[in-house]
């Protein structure tokens, strides 16, 4: 059977499907591999490295996706006119990526036209039994990371609490809103620079989290139940969304830097911070709002741009797991590596639908689309 890891060509995207040395592990279970030439490259792996690791270096795009069986991607794939790569795929290929289904379910139609059998890594369940393939919460790790990076770099005081001869300079106070993965290491990290951290999320279960990582969890009494099914945030109505904003305003007010994390699946993010609380914070606070993508957490975020609200830098960065690709890269490799050895058995692909991770990540299956969900986002999307 062969495997095909693709060249990503998205503007900025810099992360690759797999790394050389899962790529030698694919190769030591048997399977054939071919690597798009300059797959790596962005990621620091040039084409030596995976050749090295028993890789086929394919120029041909075209004659690489229209020959393999397994094909891994980051990003879901294009159908452009310059490069339509949804049509090289040959009927029966397996396709292994993120597809943004929810959002953009046209991609997943498209798949099932084209009878792909489609794996959309966003559906890999939370569950301990699928931790090693949860590509999510992998990449949600890097961005939380990189979150206070960039908030400790804009901000123009020191996260620490440092005393000298000159004074002592108090510590920063962070505010993480959004307990999930990427909260829990904006947490981690803002104290581990010694900072003093606050954090919200709506699902009172994650409270024990947020104090294991030394954050200060904020209790605001919800009527709403708010954790859906996998442990998720729930969408919560108007009423709600508003008594929570205006609960955490002080708290906004009061912080040098706020890190909001709070996405739900499929849906725009919540509105978390108004305009008029970003107005009562500190000249030279700092906001990086990591639900920008899908809308933000907070009024002033423009996706992809930082701007300067009344003195207040909010910071909205798209796809930061790509600013840190050689660690993304590899943990990305890892979730599809080990997505692969759990599907495949004596080399060929063998398909359990009663098996929840197979079931949950499945979205295309013999030119049909199995995802209720998505079925439904085509019905708003045509209208």
């Amino acid at each position: 059977m062969k495997i095909a890891v693709a060249k990503e060509n998205e503007l900025g995207e810099l992360r690759v499907a797999q790394v050389p040395d899962t790529v030698s592990r694919l190769v030591k279970h048997g399977f054939e591999v071919w690597v798009e030439a300059g797959a790596g490259i962005g990621a620091g792996y040039d084409d030596a490295a995976y050749e090295a690791a028993g890789a086929k270096v394919v120029a041909d795009s075209a004659l690489l996706w229209g020959e393999a069986d397994i094909l891994l991607k980051v990003n879901p794939p294009t159908k452009r006119e310059d490069r339509a790569e949804i049509d090289w795929l040959k009927p029966g290929a397996t396709l292994i990526s993120f597809l943004n289904p929810l959002s953009d379910p046209t991609i997943t139609q498209q798949l099932a036209q084209r009878e792909v059998t489609a794996f959309s890594m966003e559906l890999i369940p939370r569950s301990t039994r699928a931790q090693s393939m949860d590509a999510l919460s992998s990449q949600a790790n890097i961005a939380g990371y990189k979150s206070v990076l960039l908030a400790a770099a804009s901000l123009p005081r020191i996260f620490p609490m440092m005393t000298t001869a000159a004074g002592t300079i108090p510590p920063a106070k962070v505010l993480v809103l959004g307990a999930g993965v990427a909260g829990l290491q904006a947490i981690a990290t803002a104290r581990r620079l010694g900072a003093v951290v606050d954090a919200f999320d709506i699902r009172p279960t994650v409270k024990e989290q947020v104090q294991s990582v030394g954050g200060n969890f904020i209790a605001i009494d919800l009527e709403e139940k708010t954790e859906a099914e996998g442990g998720y945030a729930k969408q919560v109505g108007r009423d709600t969304q508003e008594r929570i904003r205006q609960g955490l305003s002080p708290y906004v007010a009061k912080a040098d830097v706020v890190i909001t994390t709070a996405q739900v699946p499929g849906k725009p993010a919540p509105l978390l911070i108004s305009e008029e609380t970003v107005a009562q914070m500190k000249p030279g606070s700092v906001i990086v709002d990591l639900a920008a993508e899908s809308g933000g957490n907070c009024a002033c975020s423009e996706a992809g741009k930082n701007v300067n609200y009344q003195g207040v830098t909010i910071i909205s960065p798209t796809n930061l797991p790509s600013t840190v690709p050689a660690n993304t890269s590899q943990m990305y490799a890892k979730n599809l590596l080990n997505l692969v050895k759990y599907l495949a058995k004596d080399g060929e692909l063998q398909l359990d639908f009663e098996d929840d991770i197979t079931s949950s990540a499945c979205v295309t299956y013999a030119g049909e689309i199995r995802n209720e969900r998505i079925k439904e986002a085509l019905l708003v999307v045509s209208g």
